[in-house]
């Protein structure tokens, strides 16, 4: 847990980062080996792509450090629950754990709205813990999404 407290931070700090260049405050770090490979924060806007999500840029960025595509031993953090797209290049990737701060209650992947993850239907499951400094994300976005109104 104490572990899982830190990379959440990290994934925080990334967070804030996106929410300052005006992003959607969704921030991510992966780790190998109690290493971090990747970090990030959402870039849909600046790169001007759909994909550019935070889980999608660190899986990409830890896929070409680690010089495979398949990325066993790691463990990705997120600020919020993966969408569809994102639990699909988790699966994909074979991450084998995945730690997110909050809920998604309109596009989750685990729970909220679809359960990807952990789904026999496919050929991986993802073991997940949720809601680690998930009021701070909560926080976050709702400030980020309140200054738009």
């Amino acid at each position: 847990m104490p572990d899982d407290l830190y990379y959440m931070q990290l994934a925080l700090d990334e967070a804030r980062a996106s929410a300052a260049a005006g992003e959607i405050p969704i921030g991510a770090v992966l780790v190998h080996n109690d290493a971090v490979l990747a970090r990030s924060g959402n870039r849909t806007i600046g790169d001007n792509d759909p994909t550019a999500h935070a889980e999608i840029i660190v899986i990409r960025e830890a896929s070409r450090l680690l010089g495979n595509y398949r990325l066993a031993g790691c463990v990705l953090y997120v600020t919020l629950e993966p969408c569809a797209m994102c639990a699909g290049a988790i699966v994909q990737a074979r991450v084998p754990r995945l730690v997110y701060a909050a809920d998604d209650l309109k596009g989750g992947a685990f729970r909220s709205c679809f359960e990807l993850l952990t789904s026999p239907k496919l050929n991986h499951q993802v073991e997940v813990t949720s809601g680690i400094l998930a009021e701070d994300s909560a926080a976050l976005l709702q400030s980020f999404f309140a200054s738009r109104r």
